[in-house]
């Protein structure tokens, strides 16, 4: 993008003291992720760039840093914002006081819904932000076809929104198995992004499966969950996303590949990290603390969060701080334990009235959910003569086991078993295609007695249901329907908790405030009905991912998920 000669001007005479600055931060001890030390600098800047880093400049508006540590803003490059529950302006107001000044996001999830409107909604949304929220194109919508979605995006239908000043490439290749077959269609998305940046999504893919895979040009990934899988990526050229969200925190287990010598190759997401987690934790600085704390190095940890991550995804103007980059940079009193201050966002100071500024596009995607009222018949599911293919989930996961079990039944139905952690588990079309509904069993959720339902149901994002048994479970996804999307627990036929996501089924239009503390209450609530899940939603809403090993459940049965392919069975 072309810059004024005016602007130009007027930066070079600032950088050499000729005319003001419009903010000087001195007194600060600045992080040069260039060079990997600490010394005392001021740094000065006019409107959304740095100019001069070093003595203090004279300045329309001066911070005092007194000492504390200046690094650059911090990066999260790759998540799905409608994970956050919220709308993109709500998201930046949750994120951006914490330091996160650039985000990377795939509104997939909106795109699986909705379509093309969704992705340009997000586009728009951009521009109307502070922090940089940059977009990579939904590579998989749908992820597979072994699922039914609200819409379907070819190569070709991208390729015109490449050009948007918010776009960087194409987000995750989440179907490597269908990359590794050589499917035609995904070859052809693959070469008409060949020139942009393309997100991977390969987890446990190594060997063979993984060189041809990075064959068809992806060069990241988030899904490493184990140290082996993540350091042979690391050797065969991927820039590692070290992943920290609100179910799949990978950081702990993969902080030892993060060194002085392997920083340039590493970076941090979240992935899908909730208000609720967030306001907790904390987003990015949660990550880069945790990695802290489980022995990488402290310095290499922000070069890693800032200067790694905009190298990776060809972000050249910021990343470190220095004359000519964007005015990103957080204020911090505690280097190891990640302790925001202050932030500035593109030479904007980030303080409450940045937030009532603005104003921004409407949400789309209302009305989306388009579901049949359900009973108990709808969840009867047959007996076998002997075992039944189990869903198990792993904690902490979204990779499930695929399990072998004699299921209990009553009247020639499987029932549940909550002492055993066994339950029924459906996911029910809600597009208003087909009103397909794949039923199954799942073990890990403990001694749920009731149901837990949602319209998150990745990556097609159909009512997933989990329960003791049909009736709370037809309570439940019932409710889900009458509130156009959302989040349900339920006991005995009575609602104890919900949580409305009108947004395409995804998203509320509340403040992050409010969702938070409704989601709150979906936890409470599901802990309360006997579900021993930390953080009961999620495991849920990854049920139906098809293309992630190995068991899964979609609105048109089990699949299954591996490097020879996806298959439905049964």
């Amino acid at each position: 993008m072309a810059v004024d000669v005016a602007v130009l001007a007027k930066r070079i005479r600032a950088a050499q003291g000729l005319e003001p600055c419009d903010l000087c931060i001195q007194g600060g001890r600045l992080v040069d992720v260039a060079t990997g030390a600490v010394r005392d600098a001021a740094v000065s800047i006019v409107d959304d760039t740095i100019v001069a880093v070093g003595e203090p400049w004279p300045a329309l508006r001066v911070i005092e840093a007194r000492g504390r540590f200046l690094a650059p803003g911090f990066i999260d490059t790759h998540l799905h914002v409608e994970s956050s529950l919220v709308t993109p302006a709500e998201f930046e107001r949750l994120v951006l006081p914490r330091g996160t000044t650039t985000a990377i996001c795939d509104p997939h999830e909106i795109a699986n819904v909705i379509g093309l409107p969704g992705i340009e909604w997000f586009q728009a949304a951009a521009l109307s932000l502070v922090m940089s929220l940059k977009v990579n194109l939904p590579s998989c919508v749908p992820a597979s076809e072994l699922e039914t979605a609200g819409a379907r995006l070819e190569g070709d239908d991208l390729l015109p929104l490449l050009a948007h000043p918010a776009t960087l490439g194409l987000a995750e290749m989440m179907n490597f198995p269908g990359v590794i077959a050589a499917d035609p269609q995904l070859l052809h998305k693959l070469s008409l992004f060949a020139d942009a940046h393309i997100d991977g999504h390969a987890p446990l893919l190594q060997g063979e499966g993984l060189d041809a895979y990075l064959c068809g040009g992806p060069r990241t990934d988030h899904e490493c969950t184990l140290l082996a899988e993540a350091k042979e990526k690391l050797e065969k050229g991927m820039v590692i996303l070290m992943r920290e969200g609100s179910v799949t925190r990978n950081v702990t287990a993969l902080a030892p590949l993060l060194t002085e010598a392997t920083w340039p190759r590493i970076a941090f997401c979240t992935d899908d990290r909730k208000p609720v987690d967030i306001l907790a934790e904390g987003h990015i600085d949660h990550a880069m603390r945790t990695a802290i704390a489980a022995g990488a190095p402290v310095l290499p940890v922000y070069r890693s969060a800032s200067l790694a991550a905009a190298t990776a995804f060809r972000l050249h103007d910021r990343g470190l701080i220095a004359p000519g980059r964007r005015a990103d940079l957080v204020l911090l009193d505690d280097l190891a334990e990640v302790r925001v201050s202050g932030v500035v966002a593109g030479g904007r100071v980030v303080e409450a009235a940045l937030f009532e500024e603005r104003s921004h596009p409407a949400p789309v995607g209302y009305g989306s959910v388009h579901l049949a009222t359900v009973d108990e018949r709808s969840f009867a599911l047959p007996a076998p003569a002997g075992e039944m293919d189990v869903i198990g989930v792993v904690p902490l996961s979204v990779i499930t086991e695929h399990l072998r079990l004699v299921p209990p039944a009553q009247g020639g139905l499987v029932v549940a078993d909550p002492e055993r952690s066994l339950h029924l588990v459906a996911v029910l079309e809600r597009h208003g295609r087909n009103g397909n509904i794949g039923r199954g069993l799942v073990h890990g959720f403990g001694a749920l007695h009731g149901a837990i339902a949602t319209s998150i149901g990745h990556d097609s994002h159909n009512v997933a249901v989990v329960g003791s048994n049909p009736a709370d479970m037809a309570v439940a996804v019932n409710r889900i329907a009458a509130l156009q999307g959302g989040a349900v627990v339920v006991r005995d036929g009575e609602v104890l908790a919900e949580l409305a996501l009108p947004v395409a089924g995804l998203m509320s239009d509340r403040p992050y405030e409010e969702v938070a503390e409704r989601f709150g209450a979906i936890r409470r609530a599901a802990h309360e009905v006997g579900c021993q899940m930390p953080e009961p939603l999620q495991p849920l809403a990854f049920l139906p991912l098809s293309v992630i090993p190995h068991l899964k459940l979609t609105d048109r049965g089990y699949v299954t998920a591996g490097p020879d392919g996806l298959r439905l069975l049964g």
